[in-house]
């Protein structure tokens, strides 16, 4: 597996950024989705995040992979909130290094990030991307 340049992890990312899900059909197809967002969000100067998932320690789970596969070095806990809900919306942002939790009513599961900077070509929003993307099987 070669590392993408930068057009190409753009145009890889972008695929995933559309109303349905898409779907990753191979190990392959996952390792170039996690090099592309690994090289995107290395670039962009802090990420926003918003995470979709079934309740609050999933949304966890979800962030923790996520951030550690993206070289952050931050062990992320919840303050004892709950949410009565069979959904869950968590937003965290990586430059305060906070979080939004929310309930979520939508049917949708997966991970959104946006990045920020002072790069233009490289600022949106990306996604929907799996919430096991950077979990090992």
């Amino acid at each position: 597996m070669t590392t993408p340049n930068i057009d190409s992890a753009l145009k890889l990312i972008k695929e995933y950024s559309c109303v349905e899900p898409k779907v990753l059909e191979t190990e392959q197809d996952r390792e170039e989705l996690r090099q592309a967002i690994i090289l995107i969000t290395h670039l962009s100067d802090f990420l926003n995040f918003g995470i979709c998932a079934d309740n609050p320690q999933q949304a966890l789970d979800t962030l923790t992979h996520y951030l550690r596969a993206l070289s952050y070095e931050y062990e992320p806990q919840f303050a004892g909130e709950t949410v009565d809900s069979s959904g869950i919306y968590l937003k965290f942002n990586t430059r305060k290094m906070s979080y939004y939790l929310d309930a979520y009513t939508g049917t949708y599961r997966g991970v959104l990030i946006s990045c920020q900077g002072e790069n233009e070509g490289l600022v949106g929003t990306y996604g929907h991307f799996p919430l096991n993307l950077f979990i090992s099987d």
